[in-house]
């Protein structure tokens, strides 16, 4: 059947739907922890706010994602022509009456060999599912009659512990199509048609080498598979430990992962990523931002669910993963500032006078000299009461966002573990970090973004970490930098105010 946008709308009162429209936008506009220019849902709490189905159409980027709605979960959507301001379009993907699926969750796009953009998804008590569209807008999509692709196997059924059907990752290749399967373990699945599918083997081997290893029960959820300057990436959450990859080699079918690394680490809040190719041949991937605040502190701001910034990932002459803001971005820089030549004594802090504020990118290169440790504290409180630590550390070969004080609200808890289902502990946690090796006599680059509740921070092009923070105060602007162990120097540093990018 053909999804239109009018196909399961509801009669409404205009005037007050007008009214309540505008209320809410009053609400969302004087919440102070809403970003600014990162992608965020029009309005409500969108829970799960996986990415999903990106994909480059006919000069445009065009992004779903999960919200719900009186109908259960469905995909939103919105289109860009340049990554930065984002148009919304009507509701993609919903369980109107007569479908099989009564929800839609994880999958992606790709073109189909018709030339049409093509849905994989998983259909809640279906499947995983498809729908199509060849228009330039891709407003209306089909979901063929033939839905579920692969149903999900029931207990009893011979297909029962094989293989699970959810977060499908489809793909054409030499003249046919395959598609990953999300589950413990994920599993491919090959097609001629996309209509009659064959379980081919699992994806990742029973018994990986040491440099691959996941924990143990870690699922493979929201997967992403892509080749990239000659590896392949297979981009995934667990639903423990947030997002993460693989990288190793794809040949006759057959992934064999060679190493495997975290978009996230420990308290982390970077989850469900997705990725696009563009006319540029740039692999572009954007991940959830989790929501830490409360439930009923959620519901009070009128909205819930954000993205990070688009990413390009390429792999550098090491062969390992290089990731780095799109340089789209630079379109919302306003009123510059520069230092230079700023020393960072050890055990002192600086605070810039100049740069302060609560949506800001900043492009720092330092020269670490002697000091084992080189960061700074942003949102910072005048008295320190409030304050948020970014930390390289070169004895842990670590960075670190230290999260601990970067609230005086306590009804905000940052959990060990992004999600679980099976009733562990998750007890809260203070910072997060992921690996980061500075070589000998190499500088400290950092680009720093700061969107109010959004800290995301790019170190030397290598490694990026994504952290949400709530300060209270109106005064915890404030920008500061340090050293320990040793004496650094700023060589360069940039400070941009970062204008809005949303409609609201």
């Amino acid at each position: 059947m053909t999804q239109s946008a009018d196909s399961t709308s509801t009669p409404v009162d205009p005037l007050a739907a007008v009214n309540g429209s505008r209320a809410l936008r009053e609400r969302m506009l004087r919440d102070p922890h809403r970003p600014r220019y990162h992608f965020a849902v029009p309005e409500g709490i969108a829970m799960p706010f996986d990415p999903n189905g990106a994909i480059f159409w006919r000069g445009r980027y065009h992004l779903f994602y999960i919200l719900q709605d009186e109908r259960g979960h469905c995909w939103g959507h919105a289109s860009s022509a340049d990554l930065v301001h984002w148009t919304h379009h009507p509701t993609a993907l919903a369980p109107n009456p007569g479908d099989v699926d009564r929800g839609i969750f994880s999958g992606n796009a790709f073109v189909n060999l018709k030339g049409e953009a093509t849905i994989m998804y998983h259909g809640v008590n279906a499947g995983n599912c498809v729908a199509t569209s060849a228009e330039p807008e891709l407003i209306h999509w089909t979901k063929p009659a033939t839905n579920p692709i692969v149903r999900s196997p029931q207990k009893g059924e011979p297909e029962f512990g094989k293989y699970e059907s959810w977060d499908p990752h489809g793909w054409v290749e030499g003249g046919k199509y395959f598609a990953i399967f999300g589950g413990r373990p994920a599993t491919l699945f090959e097609s001629d048609d996309m209509v009659n599918w064959r379980f081919r083997h699992n994806l990742l081997p029973e018994a990986l080498a040491p440099a691959a290893t996941a924990d143990a029960g870690e699922d493979v959820s929201c997967p992403d598979f892509f080749p990239l300057g000659g590896r392949q990436m297979l981009l995934c959450i667990s639903h423990k430990r947030g997002c993460r990859y693989y990288l190793g080699k794809y040949e006759g079918n057959v992934f064999t992962p060679e190493s495997h690394h975290r978009m996230n680490g420990f308290g982390g809040t970077c989850f469900a990523p997705e990725s696009l190719l563009d006319e540029k041949g740039r692999r572009i991937m954007w991940a959830w931002v989790l929501d830490r605040r409360p439930m009923a502190m959620q519901k009070e701001s009128g909205s819930s669910g954000e993205m990070t910034l688009p990413r390009v990932l390429s792999l550098g002459p090491d062969g390992e993963l290089r990731v780095e803001p799109v340089p789209e971005l630079n379109v919302l820089r306003r009123n510059p500032r520069r230092v230079t030549g700023l020393a960072l004594p050890a055990g002192e802090e600086r605070t810039l006078k100049e740069i302060a504020g609560d949506s800001l990118e900043l492009d720092i290169e330092i020269d670490p000299g002697q000091a084992r440790q080189v960061g700074l504290k942003l949102r910072c409180s005048p008295d320190g009461a409030e304050e948020t630590t970014v930390v390289v550390d070169r004895d842990a070969n670590v960075v670190r966002v230290e999260f601990g004080r970067s609230s005086l609200d306590k009804a905000v808890v940052h959990l060990k573990y992004c999600m679980i289902f099976d009733g562990s502990e998750n007890p809260p946690a203070e910072a997060q970090e992921l690996p980061f090796t500075l070589a000998a006599g190499e500088p400290i680059r950092l680009r720093v973004f700061v969107d109010r509740s959004i800290v995301e921070v790019f170190v030397n092009g290598r490694q990026c970490i994504t952290q949400r923070i709530y300060p209270t105060r109106a005064d915890s602007a404030g920008v500061r930098l340090f050293a320990r162990g040793g004496e650094a120097k700023v060589r360069s540093l940039w400070g941009w105010d970062m204008a809005p990018a949303g409609g609201w």
